[in-house]
């Protein structure tokens, strides 16, 4: 539970610094008045109840992959189970969206998280607010800067920060509803109601705003992988939820008293001695958060690349026990330009609360659609009660998209144009990939066809040849080039196909599958899972019980190095070839990424039009 506190819920743990400031002083402010306040904490209030603890942590949980959770994985097991249906290249294409958000949400939290927590400065004295946004820069570039050492030493830090952070949350709360108890009174959702039919048009603008103290409400999905459903869900229920709605309520009952507190609601629930402390605790839940953001990305952008919607990237493993904690240089230092540019160009969290919303609720409508596929094709349930639940969860979430779209003008138009290009990139390397498969298959000759003239004609050399080919059918191109340029076979030659399946992890025991060809050739697949790193040595190892043993010093691995010619052939559009082209040329070494020896390696290149 603690170790949950520290890495699921710090998005939406430091939610209270901003939500209220931007529900009352934000783009479409309100009246700071008893019927608004009440309503602005009812929907609140109900949002926590019906957005994180009925739809996320009673219901969405519940549909894992094998244990592991988020856009990808739930898409995944859906691709899995329905797989050949008309409406699956749809569903397909709004998880990979979902993703595509995901990665703005990545860029905003900090940005946002940290900026928030340093404009404390400025509640202490008016004069510090000129260091505010150069301080949060330190502060977001010397995050980036640690990451390639890990979270492993200082993540068991966090869950203990949390803990206190929540604990202060609860304590600044109860303090200021004991001087205005009928603050309480908001938690009845006739407040909500009494909002929209008083003030129709800016209850639903406030909808916009309200939202942000849900912000992260997704990552407790995501992240249940890493702890397991229950620490998540009783430390939502018995600690985080609580300990929020505490200091909101807080937050509430002080503007009831003092309007004027709305400058920074956070902060001025302390006393003054306790505001450098403070500053200093939420400055520290902020950086946990932006942490928490930052290692959901790398753990994305694994999936995506096992999943065949990104090309191979560096990935490098910052633990020995802890498989989930991985660190991968092109995606951070990617988001350290990126969060630096949002901050630069925003320079203070209320700015940047107009580009917040719009991704985590548009990949939170996208979830209860795709949860829709589960509940009637994989669970099975009553149409009825699916469409009753389904409806509610729906109409929520429409809502506060809807409301978000308002912001478009004024910033929230950064993660749609951020989602968009991030889709078009998922999108597009997924299609080349294809259509490269099957113009390479269109030119494979069959294996037996080759093994009948080959073994007789090709002078046989003593070891061992391991081809590395994206298909089990057909014989590799780097073994026909080898053959039309070194006339030569090895010994022993094997063609080996590595196979991501929709699963998180593959057992050791189902690993390897070999098959023998005849004269010497043999058919080797290796499966992993999406959340698994791939090591071809480690797997080879594993095919000594079915009769093949490989000592790297006598094997030889040939790889095929494709080059993309762009052409205007019937595929994509010429532009897209191109950036397919692109991230073609800019893939990690097949080598590096499969962990092949380095001294036992051969490249053999080829051009290919698609």
């Amino acid at each position: 539970m603690i170790g949950a506190m520290g890495v699921v819920y710090g998005d939406i743990g430091t939610s209270p610094l901003y939500a209220m400031r931007e529900s009352f002083a934000g783009h479409h402010p309100l009246a700071i008045d008893q019927i608004h306040i009440f309503g602005v904490l009812s929907l609140v209030f109900w949002s926590m109840i019906l957005v994180v603890t009925v739809k996320y942590v009673a219901f969405t949980m519940r549909a894992d992959n094998k244990g592991e959770g988020g856009s990808l994985a739930l898409l995944a097991l859906i691709s899995n189970k329905v797989s050949g249906a008309k409406w699956t290249s749809g569903i397909v294409l709004l998880g990979v969206f979902a993703t595509a958000l995901f990665y703005g949400d990545s860029m905003i939290t900090p940005a946002i998280s940290v900026l928030s927590a340093v404009e404390g400065l400025s509640v202490i004295n008016p004069a510090l607010s000129t260091f505010v946004v150069p301080l949060a820069l330190i502060i977001l570039v010397g995050l980036f800067v640690i990451q390639s050492r890990g979270t492993a030493r200082v993540g068991a830090l966090f869950g203990p920060i949390m803990l206190l952070y929540f604990a202060v949350l609860a304590v600044l709360g109860l303090i200021n509803i004991a001087r205005v108890p009928e603050v309480l009174l908001a938690l009845n959702p006739w407040y909500a109601v009494q909002f929209f039919i008083v003030d129709g048009v800016k209850a639903f603008l406030a909808l916009g705003s309200v939202v942000l103290a849900v912000t992260g409400a997704e990552a407790l999905y995501a992240d249940m992988g890493h702890f397991g459903r229950r620490p998540i869900r009783v430390s939502w229920l018995v600690y985080v939820m609580p300990a929020l709605m505490l200091n909101y309520l807080g937050q509430g009952a002080m503007l009831l008293a003092d309007p004027s507190a709305i400058q920074s609601p956070f902060f001025l629930l302390a006393p003054e001695w306790a505001l450098i402390p403070l500053v200093m605790l939420a400055t520290m839940a902020t950086v946990i958060a932006s942490q928490a953001v930052i290692t959901g990305a790398f753990s994305v952008t694994q999936q995506a690349i096992q999943l065949g919607f990104l090309p191979r990237l560096s990935i490098k493993f910052t633990s020995a026990s802890a498989q989930g904690q991985i660190y991968i240089p092109f995606i951070n230092w990617g988001l350290m330009v990126c969060v630096i540019a949002l901050v630069l160009t925003f320079k203070s969290s209320s700015n940047l609360a107009a580009a917040y919303g719009i991704a985590v609720t548009g990949a939170m409508t996208i979830d209860t659609i795709l949860l829709g596929v589960v509940v009637f094709s994989l669970w099975r349930w009553n149409r009825w009660v699916g469409f009753g639940l389904l409806g509610e969860f729906l109409a929520v979430d429409v809502a506060y998209f809807s409301a978000n779209l308002t912001k478009v003008p004024d910033g929230g138009w950064v993660p749609l144009v951020i989602g968009l290009v991030i889709f078009t990139l998922l999108t597009t390397w997924s299609r080349g990939r294809q259509l490269m498969q099957k113009k390479l298959l269109e030119s494979a000759m069959p294996i037996e066809v080759f093994i009948k003239s080959a073994s007789t004609t090709a002078t046989r050399v003593p070891g061992t040849a391991v081809f590395l080919t994206s298909t089990a059918t057909g014989v590799p191109h780097a073994l026909l080039h080898n053959m039309k340029h070194n006339k030569i076979l090895h010994e022993r030659v094997v063609f080996l196909t590595m196979n991501i399946d929709n699963v998180p992890y593959v057992p050791a025991t189902s690993r390897i599958t070999v098959e023998a060809l005849g004269e010497g050739f043999y058919r080797i697949i290796v499966r992993y899972g999406f959340m698994q790193d791939p090591d071809i040595p480690k797997a080879l190892a594993l095919a000594e019980p079915q009769g093949l043993t490989f000592k790297m010093m006598e094997t030889s691995f040939f790889l095929a190095r494709q080059t993309l010619i762009a052409s205007e052939k019937p595929g994509m559009a010429l532009w897209r070839e191109k950036v397919f082209a692109w991230m073609l040329r800019n893939a990690t070494n097949a080598m590096e990424f499969f962990k092949l020896p380095t001294n036992r390696v051969v490249e053999l290149g080829s051009q290919v039009e698609i």
